[in-house]
């Protein structure tokens, strides 16, 4: 029986610091998504805990520390609770649209006022419109962009106040990276929204999960990722609810897949 898609080729990169935990040391294992079977590659690696970054798969393979657990949020079990209620009425009154994966102007925009008052000393802080693009437009599987706006006012286009680059998965959404008006306070809790906003249109579409990426457990960056119950951990036996907020000790064994280690 032919397999298929070719089994892929991985690779694992050199060691820096840790962007979460002081002190420590990250490496991650990576392969390349492309050919014509990528996007069943991507979706079969989201499921053992892969993220996609442009045309790249990759995971945590950090020696001697496993924080770093894929979480996703099971939509059709999904009830917000009254905080999340409260944001969703706040924020109803925007309008939001699903792109094709395309970079604009306005997106940079947004992108770098974003990243000066978020995220000032991050890795993306220097990110150039170039880099942008990139990052948008070199998806080789289903990707869009959504974007939220404020109401329109006599017809003009309202103002665009958050963005989310996500993949449309064989079993979910996958939020690649999502970023918003942040300046002022103007519209509090904007990022959670984008959340519900994805679960809720997983639902609807049918979709069992949206993924999340990473959390860690007692990085206060990562704390948001568990406000949406229920979630899911991938841990050494598969994926499994998340009830205590205690992470597994162990990266999942996935039979089939032989990941490298460390050197």
């Amino acid at each position: 029986m032919t397999a298929p898609f070719r089994f892929p080729r991985f690779f694992v990169t050199s060691p820096s610091p840790c962007p979460y935990l002081p002190g420590r040391e990250e490496r991650k294992v990576f392969t390349e998504l492309t050919g014509q079977h990528a996007i069943e590659l991507n979706d079969a690696l989201g499921r053992i805990g892969f993220r996609r970054s442009q045309g790249v798969a990759y995971r945590p393979n950090c020696s001697g520390c496993t924080a770093c657990v894929s979480v996703r949020v099971v939509t059709h079990e999904f009830v917000p609770n009254a905080t999340q209620r409260k944001l969703l009425r706040r924020h109803g009154d925007l309008t939001v649209s699903a792109c094709r994966a395309w970079a604009t102007d306005e997106q940079y925009q947004l992108l770098r006022r974003y990243l000066a008052l978020r995220h000032p000393g991050g890795g993306m802080a220097g990110m150039d419109e170039e880099d942008y693009a990139d990052m948008v437009e070199h998806s080789p599987v289903n990707s869009m962009i959504l974007e939220y706006r404020e109401p329109s006012i006599g017809g003009a286009r309202g103002k665009l106040v958050g963005a989310c680059l996500t993949d449309r998965q064989a079993d979910g959404l996958s939020m690649i990276y999502s970023f918003f008006a942040a300046e002022g306070d103007t519209r509090p809790g904007l990022g959670n929204f984008i959340i519900m906003d994805h679960i809720l249109r997983a639902r609807d579409a049918g979709l069992p999960y949206v993924y999340l990426g990473y959390w860690v457990k007692g990085s206060a960056r990562m704390a948001y990722k568990v406000r949406y119950r229920p979630i899911e951990v991938l841990g050494p036996t598969g994926w499994k609810l998340l009830v205590d907020e205690n992470a597994p000790s162990a990266p999942p064994a996935v039979a089939g897949l032989a990941m490298p280690q460390p050197a």
